[in-house]
Order: C-alpha cells, then structure tokens, then sequence
C-alpha cells in the first residue's frame, strides 16, 4: 500500500478497534466472529464489482457522501457494528480501489482473530492454520487448486469445507476459507503462514519458522525459544516443520531473516568456494 492507503487502513483499524475492545466471553466472541463473517462478505462482493469499488474509493466524492452510500446499500444486509466500520472504510482516501479490498480482508482476518481470543481460542486457532499450512505444502495437487486464482470460488470454498468442518475452530475455518477464496491469493500455502504468523502476533509473540531434518524435542524446542529471545529481545513461538534434506542442523526464519544452520548450506557454501 502507498502512504494514503497505509494512513486509511490505520484509521480503518481504530473504527474496527472501537467495535471490538470489551471483556472476553464466548457471547462476545460470537459477536465479533459475526462481525468477521460480514466484513469477509463485503470484501468478497468489492473483490467481485470493480464499479462498486470505484465508487467508494472516488476521492471526487465527498467522504460522508461514500459512507452514505454504503448505509443506503448495506445497511439491510449487515449489523449495525458492520456497518460502522464499513462508513469509516468509505470515508478513506485509499491510493487505488483494490486496496480498498485489501483492507476489509485484513479487517476481517482481525476481528476473526479477537473473536478467537474472547473465545479462549487464539493457540489452537494459530496451532490450527499452521498445520494445514504443512498439509497443503505436503500435497501438490492440493496446493495447486487453492492457489488458482481462475478456479471457481464456489469450488474452493466446497473443498475447504470438507477439509475442515468439523475438524477445526470455526475462527480457523472462515479464516482459511475467506482467505483462500479471494482472487488475489498466489499461494496457499504461504496465505495460510500468513495467518498463523498473524495470530501469533496477536498473541504478542514473533515467530520463528523452523525446518529441521528430525524432530525436535520438547527440551530442544524449549532451548530454542530461550536462545531466540535472548537474541531478538522478544516473545517467540516456534513453528516447526521436519525435512530431511536439510541434512542435520536447522533452518531457522524469523520475519525477513533467515539462519541457516543445516549441513547442507554448509556443502553448498563448500561447494560454491571450492568452485571460486
């Protein structure tokens, strides 16, 4: 997003933020997953009608009449909280329509992230998406499906609920399948680390993504935690994946910055002077 659209999605943020601040419950977590719920939808019918879209990006227009707009169109359609934050959406000055999208997809991955932690939820939701995020990578042909963006959204969203009904969080299935069912996914499996990586934020934790060629034991994972917040000077969980071709050691990334640990970089560094 360019410097507007950035300046919009955190004044977006705060209406959300005034519609989700309040005691956890499981009523209140009920509440704002259907807040999510309806916000996944709009952003769905924005992602679909580029003339509607237009319409409440148009910086031409006056930001109460945009908002205006929006009440006239929705307002028999979505809840009063919805509808709140969608008028402070349409008062925006966003950079390009699409970001317009963008925006009410990351709003409604948050208010279905506090709707996990009012409902007690948010470990097993991250625990969740990162797991399938390790299935999808792990089958190619599933990988390949979610992640075409020409496939049909009813077919996706069919697929992902007999994936996952029933067998995660509801928070974890509308996040997985909103998500995966936008146009502009290019990877599944990386939209769904995504959203892990989100929820561990929302935790207040970063996250270190590590691949390593056996399993790790508890003692080591603790070790591991201990020794990476003492060098990045934060909370850290652990994602871990198993992959034999690393050849001992570990690979270890943390938001951009990657540690690599394993033999085989080691070989490959090796190989790479041996060949200079």
């Amino acid at each position: 997003m360019h410097a507007s659209s950035r300046a919009a999605m955190e004044a977006s943020r705060e209406a959300l933020q005034a519609q989700t601040s309040g005691a956890r419950s499981r009523n209140r977590g009920e509440a704002l997953l259907t807040l999510a719920d309806e916000l996944f939808s709009v952003a769905h019918v924005l992602d679909g009608t580029l003339s509607l879209r237009r319409a409440l990006s148009d910086a031409s227009v006056r930001p109460d009449d945009r908002a205006g707009l929006v009440r006239r169109l929705l307002s028999a359609k979505v809840g009063e909280n919805t509808l709140q934050v969608l008028e402070a959406v349409a008062r925006q000055r966003w950079s390009r329509p699409l970001d317009l999208v963008e925006a009410t997809e990351t709003l409604a991955t948050e208010a279905a992230l506090d709707a996990a932690d009012a409902r007690g939820e948010l470990d097993s939701v991250e625990d969740e998406l990162f797991r399938f995020s390790r299935i999808v990578a792990g089958d190619d042909d599933l990988a390949r499906i979610l992640g075409n963006r020409s496939a049909p959204r009813e077919g996706k969203a069919a697929l992902l609920d007999r994936l996952l009904t029933g067998k995660v969080s509801p928070v974890t299935e509308r996040l997985v399948r909103n998500s995966l069912t936008s146009s502009h996914v290019h990877s599944a499996e990386n939209e769904i680390e995504r959203l892990s990586t989100a929820a561990a934020r929302r935790r207040g934790q970063a996250v270190a993504h590590v691949v390593s060629a056996v399993p790790l034991t508890a003692t080591q994972e603790q070790r591991l935690v201990a020794t990476l917040e003492r060098l990045y000077g934060r909370t850290m969980g652990l994602q871990v994946q198993v992959d034999p071709s690393v050849l001992g050691g570990l690979v270890i990334r943390v938001d951009d910055e990657v540690i690599d640990g394993s033999i085989a970089h080691r070989l490959e560094a090796a190989g790479r002077r041996l060949a200079g």
